[in-house]
């Protein structure tokens, strides 16, 4: 499970006001929900898109900072996918993942990846005993 984080100065809610919703118009139908530090996401077991396989998306709530999306995707083999005639759902997989991510966090995918590679290199400087 990956969590995004929104762009400087702005907040998850006010950009996915409904967030059940907004899971649904990328993904498909939900089927449940399923538990993540303390809170529940959303489950899209049979995405619309046949490159994937299972959806687990929704709002991590923190008391001491913003909250941050969190997605997990399951994805089935590419060559898989393409073998039984899926070429452009294999293409759209991609496009879906990141437009969904910038559409909610309003930070593409270079600022996600930067993002992402100060919160490891940050995580190596801290020592464990501290």
């Amino acid at each position: 499970m990956r969590e995004y984080k929104m762009r400087r100065g702005e907040h998850l809610e006010d950009r996915v006001p409904d967030m059940e919703a907004f899971i649904e118009e990328y993904f498909g139908e939900i089927t449940g929900t399923e538990e993540y530090n303390d809170t529940e996401l959303f489950v899209v077991a049979d995405p619309d898109n046949p490159a994937f396989d299972r959806v687990v998306a929704g709002t991590v709530e923190y008391s001491s900072k913003k909250d941050k999306l969190a997605l997990d995707i399951e994805e089935r083999p590419a060559e898989e996918v393409i073998a039984e005639g899926h070429v452009e759902a294999a293409e759209d997989a991609v496009n879906a993942k990141n437009d969904f991510l910038e559409e909610a966090t309003g930070r593409d995918a270079k600022a996600r990846r930067d993002s992402m590679k100060r919160s490891v290199e940050d995580d190596a400087e801290t020592p464990d005993n501290v």
